[in-house]
């Protein structure tokens, strides 16, 4: 049997960023071996990343945004705390997936956990491994890589990121990028499902119309009135619709008096060239992830029955 000593152990722990007793165990299994301890550890954290991966929930996390060159990606990875999400080895593994996305380009989440980390190991077996040294749940939730010109806004320390893409002749004028910005932070503002009223599909606005239609019959007031009257309430409800759920049709966050698309058409004459808003992206940290609700008494209670 090899004798294990602390230095050995400190190199495998600054190898692997794992915990001493981990790697100590890790060094006795593999007889000494430091590559065989590696393996062993990789191994083990798989296990472990998996176990975590089937019972916990992720709902925290973060949002990032990198801009290089012609390129703008935006990711979202998903931790179970807040305390994790601002780790500083959780934020430079998300910074090196911005940079693994902006150099590889890889098609979807999947294609990125394919992707090479480095000359080791693929993204999925470095996030196994993040796992395995965190102790918690980490997700690569989803991602989306911009080619264009583009305008980016982050809310606080990465709780909503935005990406808005333009098709502009005058992206080089000053003033600009001051209106691309406020198109950011527009869309950060409000969550926003469509860019125009001709992106919405008709079945959603039928389906708008069903509901206005009922919300009519059961009123009062408006139930004995005739069916072009009633028609009429609907499509004006529609119209505020459109003002809710549309970008262009939003009211400008800095002048309530002006729509987003009369915005848009004013900078653009004043500028002297064209300016559109191609598409844009809107994540939120965890957005529709069904948080577990802790029950802090029943946990403390379980802590000190020893159960």
């Amino acid at each position: 049997m090899a004798n294990i000593t602390a230095k050995d152990v400190a190199a495998l722990r600054a190898k692997t960023g794992i915990g001493m007793m981990e790697c100590k165990k890790a060094l006795v299994e593999a007889d000494g071996d430091m590559d065989a301890a590696v393996k062993i550890l990789r191994e083990k954290g798989e296990l472990k990343a998996e176990s975590k991966m089937a019972t916990r929930i992720a709902a925290d996390g973060v949002v990032k945004i990198r801009k290089e060159g012609n390129y703008t990606a935006m990711i979202e990875v998903n931790s179970e705390t807040d305390f994790v999400a601002k780790n500083e080895t959780f934020q430079s593994f998300v910074d090196e997936l911005l940079n693994i996305i902006i150099a590889q380009k890889p098609a979807d989440v999947e294609a990125l956990a394919a992707c090479k980390y480095d000359d080791e190991m693929t993204v999925d077996a470095k996030l196994k491994e993040m796992i395995f040294k965190i102790g918690e749940k980490l997700t690569v939730r989803r991602f989306v890589l911009v080619e264009g010109i583009t305008s980016t806004y982050v809310h606080g320390a990465g709780s909503i990121g935005v990406i808005a893409k333009f098709r502009t002749n005058v992206a080089d004028q000053p003033g600009f990028e001051a209106f691309a910005k406020n198109i950011a932070l527009q869309i950060g503002a409000y969550t926003t499902p469509y860019l125009c009223r001709e992106q919405v599909p008709a079945s959603v606005i039928e389906e708008e119309k069903n509901i206005l239609l009922a919300q009519i019959a059961n009123d009062p007031a408006n139930a004995k009135k005739p069916e072009a009257i009633k028609l009429k309430m609907v499509e004006g409800r529609i119209s505020k619709f459109y003002d809710n759920n549309c970008l262009m049709d939003m009211s400008y966050i800095k002048d309530d008096d002006m729509k987003v698309g009369q915005y848009v058409k004013a900078t653009a004459k004043e500028l002297g060239g064209e300016i559109e808003i191609v598409e844009f992206y809107r994540f939120e940290k965890g957005e529709g992830i069904q948080k577990k609700e802790e029950n802090f008494a029943e946990e403390i209670a379980k802590m000190t029955s020893g159960k």
